[in-house]
């Protein structure tokens, strides 16, 4: 697990000792240097998180040398706190000028030192995710359409994007719920810090903590929205129970507590289900106190089934949008294929819509794109969307069992497949064998033969 590094510069070697000592008390990585040109050296080897640099050193003063780094771009990678015994406010100002995160005064006092660092390695772990480049999002969006309900919805959006409100997102798969969260993220009071995304399929029953809290060095989820941002899971019912209840708190507290203790928690949290979230609550599939916080600010986004008569307004402005964003060339749809789609039940949501679009679109041609395009290009979609009939039992399945009876037969077959033998195995399905031993025994399954250190535990 990674720790913040911290390099600390004093020319006295019972201060650079004695803050060694307590900062490795505090789980920190330390390096010292007595002078400027130490200093120079080990931070281009050591990259430090943190520099402790003292003012006053016989080959070059703190300030010139801090001088010296920011013009250099070295404050870009450390964060800077100044220390002197013999601290004026000019020489704060000037190292504040000249940026430095922080000026503190010897002799010093412990309690002021460890609080100054934490904020200090809080402000550049900040500056850090922000500088790191986005990844591609997709297109942020309220629902296109006249219908009235989809008119509701975009006003209720556009009501709760400017608060810090939990809020759920009820919708089919396809449907544009990540769109939506984003478009509220970018139009809300977070936008400037960062947009975590959170799977529920990644997160198991024996490591949720550490995938939504984390700690001060590996920092989860909500760890990294601490001072700011949205956290966004879809399908929220599918967490682990002891995650769901956690949530809640965090929620209802307005705090985090990690394994490095307690924070005030300043996020915002998204979320999405494409089931009805009073029905998963009877069920037992959904924590109760969970979804009292969420309902508060809940929203149904409407299935283009519902709204069938916007079809046409929005397969233009995906046939006007996409080739712009993808160098393909503008084709406009006839008036009969307009009329055929907007007939059509759309299973595949907003989602098969795109793609439909964006199909015809590579696909190429000229002139307009007719009616027996359409039903061609919708066959092809559908015979290759089209589920095995002898799975037809498992998608009738709620998703966690359906992922775990996949999970079941398939690693069942290459076991059997590899002579029983979980080395074999793990290299085969691409898992490490630690989390191979754990799924095994979490599936039930006992490997026949193989040697005694290929039984699971």
């Amino acid at each position: 697990m990674a720790q913040a590094r911290i390099l600390i510069v004093d020319d006295e070697p019972d201060i650079r000792e004695m803050l060694k000592d307590i900062l490795e008390d505090e789980g920190y990585v330390c390096a010292t240097a007595a002078n400027g040109g130490a200093a120079g050296e080990l931070r281009a080897s050591f990259h430090p998180d943190l520099i402790l640099l003292d003012v006053w050193m016989p080959d070059i003063d703190g300030i010139s040398l801090l001088r010296d780094w920011r013009d250099a771009g070295v404050l870009e990678q450390s964060t800077v706190v100044m220390i002197s015994g013999h601290g004026t406010l000019e020489t704060a100002v000037e190292a504040t000028r000249l940026g430095a995160w922080d000026f503190i005064e010897k002799p010093l006092s412990i309690a002021k030192l460890l609080l100054t660092v934490g904020n200090a390695l809080e402000a550049h772990r900040l500056r850090c995710r922000q500088a790191m480049p986005k990844p591609a999002m997709d297109e942020a969006r309220l629902p296109l359409g006249k219908h009235p309900a989809v008119q509701e919805l975009r006003a209720q959006a556009e009501r709760l994007a400017g608060l810090a409100t939990p809020l759920m997102i009820q919708g089919k798969p396809g449907s544009g719920r990540r769109s939506l969260a984003r478009w509220l993220y970018q139009h809300g009071p977070q936008a400037a810090m960062p947009f975590i995304e959170v799977e529920p399929e990644a997160v198991s029953n024996e490591d949720w903590f550490d995938f939504l809290a984390g700690d001060e060095a590996l920092p989860g989820a909500f760890r990294q929205t601490a001072t700011g941002g949205v956290v966004y899971i879809e399908e929220v019912q599918n967490l682990p129970p002891g995650a769901q209840r956690w949530i809640a708190g965090v929620l209802e507290k307005g705090r985090l507590n990690t394994a490095a203790g307690e924070h005030l928690w300043q996020g915002r949290l998204m979320t999405a289900t494409s089931s009805d979230p009073a029905a998963l609550v009877r069920s037992g599939a959904f924590d109760e106190s969970l979804h009292l916080v969420l309902q508060a600010g809940a929203l149904r986004l409407p299935g283009l089934s519902e709204h069938l008569d916007d079809i046409p307004d929005i397969v233009r402005h995906y046939a006007e949008t996409i080739p712009g964003r993808e160098h393909l060339t503008y084709r406009p749809f006839a008036t009969a294929a307009l009329n055929y789609l907007r007939q059509y039940r759309w299973p595949g949501d907003l989602r098969e819509l795109i793609n439909l679009v964006r199909r015809l679109l590579i696909g190429g041609g000229e002139g307009e794109i007719g009616l027996a395009e359409v039903r061609e290009a919708l066959q092809a979609m559908s015979q290759h969307a089209a589920l095995p009939a002898a799975a037809g039992e498992l998608y009738r399945l709620p998703l966690r069992d359906a992922r775990e009876r996949f999970e079941t037969d398939y690693l069942r077959y290459h076991l059997d497949d590899c002579g029983g033998s979980v080395s074999l195995l793990a290299a085969r399905v691409g898992m490490e064998r630690t989390h191979l031993y754990r799924k095994l025994k979490a599936l039930g399954i006992e490997p026949r033969r193989g040697d005694a250190g290929d039984r699971v535990k």
